[in-house]
């Protein structure tokens, strides 16, 4: 079982930033790993990820960062939105022979994100 923990949610006033961190108990350079989110009455969705091989998918207003020495994934949301409230995610999986796959293993427990004014 791989332990992700993630950390740095909390209230803030739309238009600020926050900094969210995954914590993960190996290193992160091994694994697919991803940022989904959930708001209340909605399905999960994927906000980010990044694949093994440092390749990443994009999103405006979402920076992302891996820390192998630390085996840390941050996400930074920057102009942050009502509609970016919800549970946010950190995930991570085995990669596969060639990519990742489309369903990730292991997740964290989650943290809030509240945007309001």
């Amino acid at each position: 079982q791989v332990q992700l923990v993630e950390s740095g949610g909390g209230s803030v006033q739309p238009g600020g930033s926050l900094t969210l961190t995954c914590k993960i108990a190996r290193f992160t350079g091994y694994y697919c790993m991803a940022w989904f989110r959930q708001a209340p009455g909605m399905e999960r969705e994927v906000v980010i990820t990044i694949t093994h091989n440092g390749e990443r998918t994009v999103k405006d207003r979402f920076i992302l960062s891996r820390d192998n020495t630390n085996n840390t994934l941050s996400l930074q949301i920057n102009n942050l939105k009502p509609e970016d409230t919800a549970m946010y995610y950190c995930a991570a999986a085995d990669p596969l022979r060639v990519g990742c796959p489309k369903e990730y293993t292991y997740w964290g427990q989650g943290t809030q994100v509240t945007v309001s004014s």
